[in-house]
């Protein structure tokens, strides 16, 4: 680290009060005057943290404190002595006080004392100078967060920071969850004296007016970003979402459990989406886990009263690391259609503005009127909950001046579509497509092996394309309809070939055969390519435009965003066939008529003159400057400007001047002056610019309220740009990974799924040509439910997990990792897989797992396709196996549905038998070395070659039939457990299979016995003959061998067989050989 910064700190070692007596010292005067005994101490302080520690530690005490060895203060302990005030003779003044009228107070703190009173939950800035200060406990939250020095000034602790690292300081607090407000000097000095002038100079002491100017939360920096000078920090590219949540206890009717009826609104300031839904949700709310899981927002505001379940929920959420903001407001007040009066009137207001503007510009063809129509009408349809929440969520953006994005119809969208796939949040969650579950970040999800898109605002559809909103434990994600689809492969296909066959303009113009179409086709990428990438390096114009809706561009993000608007357009507008004839004429100097309006808004009348008034100054001053040429008789005479200081007038040394000129600086050979006059016109030209100034912010603030009523067109602009990028960015996809384009089937074909050398979309683009692809072949008219068996890490999750996301990236309308894939379109994708807990909820690992099980259970559809992965896992095992064999049971006999079962209980292969044609069984392959079968023909063996467990090589291959064995040992072996440890282990397991093989004998010998009670038969009147000497020893063997191969002939895995099988082999061999004779 380098030096640390030195600071000149005034009155912070201030001198030592005198010991205190009996009798109160008297309050000290307004403003006192420093004294000749004690003057201000001025020192320079190196504040490194272990000095600045010590310091604190040191000042103020009284002499008879002294310790010799003293201990080092505590943090807390130095944040209560800087939060103390620097004189411990008054009483602590708090910041917002309750009443009086702030006796003692500076002007500058009882302006602040004010505005935190009438804002007491923002952390304000306010404007000093050419700095921003914190007061109070703003301060030392601030000092905190960005690591600057709070210390005691006058009643309150202070600290600053520079004004042009506005924008890097307010995105730092904003980061950490803080709402930040910004208090800016509404006037300034020049414009302070002329007023104080008209008033006959006794405003003259005031301090400057203030005001809060702009107040930024997590939700709304980004829609407001561009009043912040000196960003410093890059924008987050991803959603910042405002949800608002309400509920409402309902009678548990229809489905079980469902106790609470929950209404969200959810609200992106910064694009201008609003989403919104209703549902039903059960008592654990993991439909309200699924809606914060999927939106991820950044800010809550919770309608107040709320249930117990609801609030733990909200709150787990929003704990005090997430650095997320809860916000509460009541439902109270909204009585009996209060809610609903309340928007109402927002959108009556909105159109009444817009007829007010309209009257002052020419008739223009604007969409303003449908908007707020399907506004209106959207609003009516509303459900209670939501339209409650909404109202809430327009009274919290009216803080920030935002509200006006609520009345866009055309933004309305609801959680739930009939169009969409439906994956819950689990399966977003498990099967990575989002973020990958290690460290919670996008590197290794299916999201990052996928997008390719080149702009922020296309990236942010794209991520919308596999999850968009939520409802019930479900999120509407790819489409779910096979024509919508289908269109989305025609687009990628087109842009795919293009770039497979692109040719330069010239060479095709050069061929002279007319091929219009061609050279669209030819050129779709090139064209394409060039926009996206522009657009890339370009502004997110998505966010500008919505920035331009709300009034908070500046002039150059302004013309940053329409200029790319308008040159991608005249890009794009190349493709369009039908206008290659008039794209060569330029007889209008402006064609738009859009574009006229904004040049004559931009010429205001208002404007111009607060330009005549700065010339008309600036012409005077320059007037003055014959004068003084004839007046000094020097006729090369020129005003200088030295510092800063301009329209000086340098002379020599010993030049006389008029006694009331003033001295401005001098060096060794000149003096420069300012006259009176000079002075005078100085003022008025600073006077007219700090007035042209107001009047531009004015004009400018009019004119983007203008241009906002057209914020509807250019966003469908933005939205197809956006929709161009993701579609080219699957273009990219197939081309650079030889992906195939997927068919489906008619929607009335039966459930099927057929894929050819499938392959994992994430682990191929790590793996390459190593990844082992394997065959699916699902039909509900025939085999339509799997169930894997295999070693652990044998490749079994990879598989399902590689089946349900070629489903997911073709429903998307993307191509897919394969050689061949036929799909029928389905309606949801179901998982269960993997160990987790939630503490917080007050759930077990166990109880998580049949959570999800009952998800699946409840919403799938004979549509829809359902992966598990071992379930039953956290109980015992009887248990355990029961409930697997109860689920899938009911999977294929109720639901019907395309399933596939991994598991390691031999016992669920049993359903085979029920299900006969059904359901097939399979399981992942490999080799295994000679000394591996050994260990389990000789489980007791304790030699040093049986501690070796032998070498298992996975093959990654999916085969027909039943897996032998699970190679758990092996597993533990790969994770470096102790030998010692790995060695009983195995012959633990070797004495409880030697133990099991036991009791299924006896089981099967008393079953024997029982059928020779019920009456002799043939086959026991032949063991009877065979039980008499000298015939009784070739019975027993008999009889053993019998039992063994009955016994493998009833256990449906190779693990059991193979021991029956090798023990019948030994008594044959026995019985031949005579031993037993």
């Amino acid at each position: 680290m380098g030096k640390p910064k030195q600071q000149v700190l005034s009155r912070f070692f201030s001198p030592k009060p005198a010991p205190s007596s009996a009798a109160p010292d008297p309050p000290p005067p307004p403003n006192p005057k420093p004294s000749a005994a004690h003057p201000p101490v001025s020192t320079v302080a190196s504040f490194s943290p272990a000095k600045r520690a010590r310091a604190l530690s040191l000042s103020p005490k009284s002499p008879a404190a002294k310790r010799p060895n003293p201990t080092p203060p505590s943090r807390d302990a130095v944040r209560r002595r800087l939060l103390e005030p620097l004189h411990p003779a008054p009483p602590p003044r708090p910041l917002n006080p309750t009443g009086g009228g702030g006796k003692g107070y500076t002007p500058l703190e009882q302006q602040v004392v004010d505005l935190k009173a009438r804002h007491p939950d923002v952390l304000l800035m306010v404007e000093v100078g050419y700095r921003f200060r914190f007061f109070g406990e703003d301060a030392a939250v601030a000092a905190a967060v960005l690591g600057i020095v709070a210390h005691p000034d006058r009643s309150f602790l202070t600290a600053s920071v520079p004004t042009f690292r506005l924008g890097f300081h307010v995105r730092r607090l904003v980061a950490a969850g803080h709402k930040v407000g910004v208090v800016r000097q509404t006037e300034t000095a020049a414009i302070k004296a002329a007023a104080a002038a008209q008033k006959g100079g006794g405003a003259a002491g005031a301090p400057f007016a203030r005001g809060l100017s702009a107040v930024y939360t997590r939700a709304t920096i980004e829609a407001a970003a561009g009043e912040l000078e000196g960003g410093g920090a890059a924008p987050e590219e991803g959603s910042r979402y405002l949800v608002c949540v309400v509920d409402k206890e309902v009678e548990a009717t229809g489905r079980e459990g469902f106790d609470v009826k929950v209404g969200v609104v959810a609200i992106e300031v910064s694009t201008g989406e609003v989403v919104h839904g209703e549902f039903m949700d059960t008592t654990s709310r993991s439909g309200l886990e699924a809606v914060l899981l999927g939106l991820a927002p950044v800010e809550v505001i919770l309608g107040t009263p709320l249930t117990f379940a609801t609030e733990k929920v909200m709150m787990a959420y929003a704990g005090p690391t997430s650095n997320v903001r809860v916000e509460r407001a009541s439902c109270v007040c909204f009585g009996e259609g209060g809610a609903l009066a309340e928007l109402m009137f927002l959108f009556e207001k909105s159109v009444d503005n817009a007829s007010r503007v309209e009257d002052d510009r020419q008739p223009m063809e604007t969409n303003d009127d449908d908007n707020n129509l399907r506004g209106i009408e959207g609003l009516m349809a509303m459900t209670e909950l939501v339209v409650q929440a909404l109202a809430l969520s327009v009274r919290y953006l009216k803080v920030f001046g935002m509200e006006r994005i609520i009345c866009f119809g055309s933004s309305f969208r609801p959680f739930s579509a009939d169009t969409e796939m439906s994956l819950s949040a689990n399966t977003l969650q498990q099967l990575e497509v989002l973020k990958n579950n290690s460290d919670g970040t996008i590197e290794g999800s299916l999201f990052q092996t996928m997008n390719n898109t080149c702009t922020a605002f296309g990236s942010r559809l794209f991520r919308n394309w596999f999850f968009d909103h939520v409802t019930f434990l479900q999120l509407t994600h790819p489409l779910s309809h096979r024509h919508p689809i289908c269109a989305r492969h025609d687009a990628v296909s087109e842009i795919s070939e293009s770039m497979g066959s692109r040719h330069s303009i010239n060479n095709l113009q050069d061929r002279g055969d007319g091929s219009c179409t061609t050279l669209a086709r030819s050129d779709l990428s090139t064209i394409l390519s060039s926009v996206l990438e522009m657009l890339g390096k370009s502004l997110d114009i998505q966010r500008g435009i919505t920035r331009i809706f709300h009034c908070k561009a500046t002039a150059k993000e302004f013309v940053g965003v329409i200029q790319s608007i308008l040159t991608a357009g005249k890009q794009l507008q190349k493709l369009v066939l039908e206008d290659i004839d008039t794209v060569s004429s330029h007889h209008k100097p402006v064609h738009s008529s859009l574009l006229r309006r904004l040049i004559s808004t931009a010429s205001s009348s208002t404007v111009a003159e607060g330009h005549v008034n700065v010339e008309m100054a600036q012409h005077k001053l320059d007037l003055l400057i014959v004068e003084y040429r004839k007046q000094l008789g020097m006729h090369n005479l020129e005003f200088k400007t030295v510092a800063g200081s301009t329209n000086l007038i340098e002379l020599p040394v010993d030049r006389r001047v008029p006694s009331n000129w003033i001295k401005i600086n001098s060096t060794k050979k000149t003096i420069r002056y300012h006259t009176p006059e000079i002075l005078k016109n100085l003022d008025n030209l600073l006077l007219a610019k700090e007035e042209l100034a107001v009047i531009c912010r004015s004009s400018w603030h009019k004119f983007l309220t203008d241009f906002s009523k057209y914020y509807a067109q250019f966003q469908a602009v933005v939205e197809s740009l956006a929709a161009l990028d993701c579609l080219y960015s699957l273009a990219v996809l197939a081309k650079q990974n030889n992906y195939v384009r997927p068919i489906f089937v008619h929607e009335s074909a039966s459930s099927q799924i057929h894929i050819k050398n499938g392959r994992h979309p994430v682990l191929e683009s790590l793996l390459g040509d190593n990844f082992v692809p394997n065959d699916t072949e699902l039909h509900a008219d025939g085999e339509y439910c799997q169930i894997v068996t295999g070693p652990n890490m044998g490749g079994k999750s990879c598989y399902i997990r590689q089946v349900a996301l070629i489903t997911m990236m073709a429903q998307v309308g993307s191509f897919v990792p394969a050689s061949s894939a036929m799909l029928h379109v389905v309606d949801g994708i179901y998982t269960r897989m993997g160990a987790s807990d939630s503490i917080q909820q007050g759930t077990s690992t166990f109880h998580e797992e049949m959570n999800e099980a009952s998800n699946i259970l409840h919403n799938c559809s004979s549509r829809s396709l359902v992966i598990i992965d071992e379930l039953g896992r956290g109980t015992s095992t009887h248990d355990g196996v029961a409930i697997a064999y109860a689920t899938l049971h009911y999977l294929i006999k109720e639901k019907k549905c395309i399933t596939i079962f991994v598991t390691h209980y031999p016992r669920i292969l049993d359903i085979q038998r029920e299900f006969e044609g059904s359901v097939g069984a399979y399981h992942v392959s490999y080799l295994v070395t000679k000394k591996l079968l050994e260990i389990t023909d000789k489980p007791l063996e304790t030699s040093p070659e049986s501690k070796d467990l032998g070498e298992i090589t996975f093959l990654y291959k999916l085969v027909a039939g039943a897996s032998d064995r699970s190679f758990g040992l092996n597993v533990a072996l790969l994770a470096q457990l102790p030998s010692r440890c790995i060695k009983r282990a195995s012959v633990m397991a070797a004495k409880l299979q030697e133990e099991l093989s036991m009791r299924e004998e006896n089981k099967l010998w008393r079953t024997t016995d029982a059928a020779t009670v019920d009456g002799p038969s043939e086959s026991s009147t032949i063991v009877g003959l065979l039980c008499t000497q000298p015939y009784q020893g070739l019975a027993e063997a008999c009889r053993r061998v019998l039992l063994n191969m009955t016994l493998a002939q009833s256990y449906n895995d190779v693990t059991n067989t193979l021991p029956s099988l090798k023990n019948a082999r030994e008594f044959a061999k026995k019985m031949i050989e005579g031993s037993l004779m």
